[in-house]
Formats: structure tokens, sequence, C-alpha cells
């Protein structure tokens, strides 16, 4: 038993927050399922921009894209289709083991269209038809233009992953946002026990910027909140799930929407490497990790427990001195919000600018 299995038995499955043509070709990804008890991944443009940008694995591809006349943007998506239906061919048995529950890979929507529902939708529904696989989870941003499009995916059976969650406030939307979609995909027919999503709430990127802030104002309260408030966050929205759960009824058969912890890697030296899973191990959740998060935690063996039940009244607590110390959170979340589609935004056009750059030599 690895720390790993431990957190699957608490009810935290864990996923990696990686995929590349590398890790596909040298049986990397599934030497993980084997040896680090991994039964999901997670894309985001920053990912791609990253593999699809070094070493040589892409270049057959993108000459037999350059051949045919392809766009960038078509050359982009067409390499990150193939990978992630390679990765869902790679979990099958983990994907049928676990009834569909895990087994996912997740491949994100164009962020530049994320204020854009009609957009949005439509190329949730092409993503899917082009992975074609049963595992694939489509990716769309948590934004107020895009809630609409995550109904509305949802209801014709896509299984989504919301991103980009910072606020308990969003997270309520995301929440409602499911549960209309889930009920409208009952009433058009869909077998919604094969429809799977998650809500994927940012942690490091919360207490980077609060951290940010706490430093500014300096004095011994504020200095000791430090490393607080994404915990403290994720906490509080555990016990939105677990009301939502007592207070609602789903159509028969549905599964309930996941919390998955996402921006899990510390951001801060000084914390534990493991910070951002063993204080947020508990039931049905996902915590979607780089490799050297899971390493971390594998080798530090610090699960200890469920340690999210229970939490919310404490985690209120931190909230409230947070604000008397000074930090606006209305504030944070808004530029954490703005920020993290424009971060997704500036990996993506950085990457077809390479990929025009590839394509044209």
């Amino acid at each position: 038993m690895t720390a790993i299995d431990d957190l699957q038995q608490l009810g935290t499955a864990t996923w990696l927050d990686d995929l590349s043509r590398d890790r596909l070709d040298s049986g990397n990804l599934a030497e993980l399922i084997d040896t680090k008890s991994i039964v999901g991944v997670t894309t985001n443009p920053a990912i791609f921009a990253t593999a699809m940008s070094q070493g040589t694995a892409y270049d057959a591809q993108i000459a037999e894209l350059q051949a045919a006349n392809c766009a960038p943007v078509d050359a982009v998506y067409a390499m990150a289709v193939d990978d992630v239906r390679r990765a869902c061919d790679v979990f099958a048995d983990v994907f049928a083991r676990t009834d569909g529950r895990d087994g996912r890979v997740s491949i994100e929507v164009d962020p530049r269209i994320s204020d854009d529902a009609e957009s949005t939708l439509a190329q949730a529904r092409e993503l899917a038809k082009q992975v074609d696989r049963p595992g694939v989870m489509i990716k769309i941003p948590a934004t107020e233009g895009s809630l609409p499009a995550i109904t509305a995916a949802l209801s014709e059976g896509i299984s989504v992953n919301v991103t980009l969650i910072f606020s308990i406030a969003c997270y309520r939307q995301v929440l409602q946002a499911f549960a209309d979609g889930i009920t409208q995909a009952a009433e058009n027919g869909h077998d919604v026990s094969k429809i799977h999503s998650v809500a994927s709430v940012f942690v490091s990127r919360l207490d980077a910027e609060v951290d940010a802030r706490l430093a500014a104002i300096g004095t011994p309260e504020a200095l000791a909140l430090q490393g607080k408030a994404g915990i403290a966050n994720a906490r509080r929205a555990y016990q939105v799930y677990l009301d939502f759960v007592a207070e609602n009824q789903l159509p028969a058969g549905a599964n309930m929407q996941r919390l998955l912890w996402a921006s899990t890697g510390v951001k801060n030296p000084d914390y534990p490497q493991d910070m951002y899973v063993v204080e947020l191990a508990g039931p049905d959740t996902v915590n979607t990790m780089p490799e050297a998060t899971i390493d971390a935690t594998l080798a530090a063996k610090r699960v200890h427990g469920d340690t999210l039940t229970g939490t919310a009244e404490e985690s209120l607590r931190i909230f409230e001195q947070l604000g008397e110390v000074g930090i606006n959170f209305e504030e944070v979340f808004t530029k954490l919000e703005q920020e993290g589609v424009e971060k997704f935004v500036d990996s993506w056009e950085s990457l077809l600018a390479n990929m025009e750059t590839r394509l044209a030599q």
C-alpha cells in the first residue's frame, strides 16, 4: 500500500495533471497506472504548449499536417485529440473497473471563446465526437459566459470537467449548472449513469495571491495566516458539496459531480510539497497532481485520514480572520478568475505561434 492507495481508500482519486506524446510513446503513462495507482489525466493549454513545443515526438505528424495545408489551430487540436484518444485507450481498464468514474482524460475547449456559450458548446460537441472515447471529459471554464454551455453539454450526454473555479459563489453556480444539465439529460432520454462531471477548484493559486497580500500587510496576525486560504477555501467548497447532496435529489441513476482539487503543486518552496494533497483527502473527490507532487506524496507517506469532513467551521473562521487583517476576497477572486483565463489564452496563443512557425518550416 502506498500513500496514493491510502488516498484511494479515503475516497480521493489521483489523476495526473500532464500529458504528452512522449509519455504515450514510451509507455510511461501505462507505467504510472501500474506503479503509482494513477487513475486519470487532466490537460490544459499550458500542458499542451509545453508538450508540443519541445522535442521531436510530434515532428512526423506536423509534417503530415503541413502537407495537408493545415491551419495552426487545427493542427494543435489534431495532435491533442490523438493524444487524448490514446490516453483514453491506456486508461480503458481503469474506466471499465470503475464504471466510468475514473479512467478519465480531459481536453479543454479553446480558452479564447470562454465568454461565448454557443461557440463553447459547439466545440465541446466536436471534441467529444473527434476523441470518440467514453472516457473523455470536455473541460469548460466556469466563466459567466460558459455556464450555459456546461448545462447544455451535460444535457446532451457529454461528460464535463468544469475548470477555473476559485470562489464559493462561483462553485455554487457550477453546481446549479450541473444539476440543471443532468436533469435535462434525463428528460432528453440519456442514460445519466454514463455521464460524469468534476468541478475543479484551484488551490495553490489562491494561496500565492493571498500570501503576497498578507506579506504586504506585514503584521504578525497577517503573517500567521499565510498558507491557509487555499485549503480553507477548498474545505468550505466541500461543505457546500455535502449540503447540496443532502438537500437535492438528482435523477435516478445520476452520478453526483465530484470536487476536483486543481493547482495542487505548491508554489511556495517553504510549504510541504504534499500539503494540498494530505490536507484535502476525503470521500468523493479527485486530486489532479503534477508528477512531482505525486512523487512527493509517495515519498512523504503523510496521508492521515479524512481531512475534509467536519472542517467547514474552522475554515470559515480562517476566512473571517483573513478579512479582519485586510484581505478583500471579492477583489482576490475577481483577479484570479480573470488571470486564470488570461494565462490559458497566453499559453494557447504561444502554442499557436510556435505551431505556425513549425508548419512553415
